[in-house]
């Protein structure tokens, strides 16, 4: 399948930052013990740079939103109740596509970073959580005439990132449709914006801030789509967690008590607001620590 010159174009600054995180990871190592950095002082936290409100980094080099702000609160809880001084933050991007080896091989202690729990993905990592439960959906300009589902003609562009869940989905679902799949959801949106394709592709809450950020940029009126079944259930459910090693089930405990108490604080709450804005809503709270969902897929 070709893919459109001028999205190629918007992919390119991507790629060469892409491709710096890839030569970095193909060092061998071990996994790296949370608990024990912790306790030394110093962790590195795989996240995303270019999602707004979820994880992104700012010109003046300041790791921002709900991701962040979870990781943070996770390594300062466990640091508390441990009587240990709250750790240097060293910050490491984690495209979608390598965030298992970059686990794997003690690039980063954890990783939160829009990171759905599935069935491959625990085959190499472990997960604390789930924190968060969000559902695919579109980003859309809103003269594309995509409302939902059924608007998903044959040669639809989509786009999404190499490596996600939802671009796994709609391959499986949807095999008419054109995907494109880039390193970064900020080069697909930056396709919807210029029309070069229709939607892009991805959970609900990374396209809430992508939403948000470019109506407050263009003025232009983008939206998100919900995707339903014809039965008024979600077409997906994109279950969030943290990714660690495998094998370590203190670092995983101590990560489902820090999110227990994050949740059962407010805290959650607060964060969500401070970063997707009031009206997101994030749902109830999750079955922290119950990973059964998988199993039932």
């Amino acid at each position: 399948m070709a893919t459109h010159p001028a999205l190629r174009r918007i992919a390119a600054a991507v790629i060469v930052a892409a491709s710096a995180v890839g030569l970095a990871s193909c060092g061998s190592s071990e996994p790296r013990s949370l608990l024990d950095d912790i306790r030394d002082g110093h962790v590195t936290l795989g996240t995303k740079f270019d999602q707004p409100g979820l994880g992104e980094r700012t010109p003046d080099k300041q790791y921002v939103g709900v991701d962040t702000d979870v990781s943070r609160y996770v390594v300062n809880y466990i640091a508390e109740k441990n009587g240990w001084d709250e750790p240097e933050i060293t910050w490491r991007e984690t495209p979608s596509s390598q965030r298992e080896t970059l686990i794997n091989n003690g690039e980063v202690n954890m990783i939160a970073a829009t990171y759905s729990i599935n069935a491959g993905r625990l085959k190499a990592v472990d997960f604390g959580g789930p924190y968060l439960v969000t559902h695919q959906a579109l980003l859309v300009r809103g003269d594309t005439g995509i409302n939902g589902l059924e608007d998903l003609a044959d040669g639809t562009r989509l786009c999404s990132v190499s490596g996600s869940t939802p671009a796994q989905k709609v391959k499986e679902a949807l095999p008419k449709v054109q995907l494109q799949e880039f390193d970064t959801y900020a080069a697909c949106a930056e396709g919807v914006k210029q029309g070069v394709v229709d939607a892009l592709t991805t959970d609900a809450t990374i396209l809430a801030g992508f939403a948000h950020r470019y109506r407050e940029r263009y003025g232009d009126d983008f939206k998100v789509v919900e995707l339903k079944n014809p039965d008024g259930s979600y077409w997906t459910d994109e279950n969030y967690g943290i990714g660690i090693p495998k094998g370590d089930g203190a670092d995983k405990d101590a990560v489902n008590e820090a999110l227990s108490e994050m949740w059962n604080s407010g805290e959650f709450r607060r964060i969500v607001d401070r970063n997707l804005g009031g009206d997101f809503d994030p749902g109830t709270r999750p079955d922290i620590g119950d990973l059964s969902f998988v199993d039932s897929k």
